[in-house]
């Protein structure tokens, strides 16, 4: 082969023989798209030059693959390489310091989503309050695919919060982005938010992730909710839903399976009503949806 080149066929071969030896959930995916990221090019181009074994990949680009898969095999996050975490129809920035959005919180956006949009068409616009953003990734799910939403993100961790303001900035920052204390932030919006989204820490603090990627390199901040059962941090974050909620507000937080009871006592505790369990596109129930309460004035107290 020219200039110490080598073929892609081969390339993706060896690499997928390594990650999944490694324990790789998805060895080759995960080869297809270190090599698209080295070569600047998208995984459906990697996989048709496979097809073709051609042309043939340079020796410097070869050998940044070759460091890119040995980083995988060790568990490092596919997101972590790339720098790039798809979620809905967003690429965002990740990296060390930030929750890598998972796919199963599409589903907790499209409530928020579905939700806002039904405001936006009643009322002509919505205001969303997302609690404890990470990435920003549900606060910008909404923004981008809501128009009419105006959408507030809160997150208190900096490192967190740098990333949020990145991927803020890169979309034309269409997102109020502050840097807080979810169970107290906002305040000047307290009664007035059609929607309060959040997917905040909840693991328990003896439960430690299985997957390497997870607990290796997830920040421990975005992972543990404390308490026993996970679910301390869940607890404050009802309650600034229920204090930020308009009357019939909508409240959406994601939770691990084992959770949805203690999760609808949590909403409830906080004085939101209805709450009920909605699952996953896997089937794993997976957020508590609930209500502020409509206030009801008797009209004798109204000297009527």
């Amino acid at each position: 082969m020219p200039d110490g080149g080598a073929r892609p066929a081969a390339l993706l071969r060896d690499a997928t023989g390594v990650l999944g030896a490694a324990g790789v959930p998805s060895p080759r995916p995960d080869a297809e798209l270190l090599l698209a990221h080295v070569l600047g090019v998208p995984r459906a181009d990697v996989r048709h030059r496979a097809i073709l074994d051609a042309p043939v990949v340079d020796a410097d680009d070869a050998a940044a693959f070759g460091r890119l898969v040995a980083r995988r095999a060790a568990r490092e996050p596919l997101q972590h390489l790339t720098g790039l975490a798809p979620f809905r129809h967003l690429e965002l920035a990740v990296g060390p310091g930030v929750f890598v959005p998972r796919p199963e919180t599409e589903q907790v956006a499209q409530v928020a989503i579905d939700e806002a949009s039904a405001v936006v068409a009643a009322h002509g616009a919505a205001l969303v309050a997302d609690l404890c953003t990470g990435s920003a990734a549900i606060a910008l799910a909404v923004a981008t695919e809501v128009p009419g939403a105006r959408v507030h993100a809160v997150e208190l961790d900096a490192a967190a919060h740098g990333w949020a303001a990145r991927n803020v900035g890169a979309h034309g920052d269409v997102v109020a982005l502050v840097r807080g204390d979810a169970r107290t932030a906002l305040g000047a919006l307290d009664g007035t938010v059609d929607v309060v989204v959040s997917n905040p820490p909840y693991v328990p603090s003896d439960a430690v992730p299985q997957d390497p990627e997870v607990a290796r390199h997830d920040p421990a901040v975005a992972l543990y909710g404390l308490g026993p059962d996970g679910l301390e941090v869940p607890r404050g974050i009802a309650a600034a839903a229920a204090r930020l909620l308009r009357p019939g507000g909508l409240f959406v937080m994601e939770h691990a399976e084992v959770q949805a009871e203690g999760a609808r006592r949590t909403a409830a505790a906080a004085g939101l009503v209805d709450p009920v369990t909605l699952r996953d596109l896997t089937g794993r129930d997976r957020m508590v949806v609930a209500r502020a309460p409509i206030m009801r004035v008797d009209v004798k107290d109204c000297g009527v």
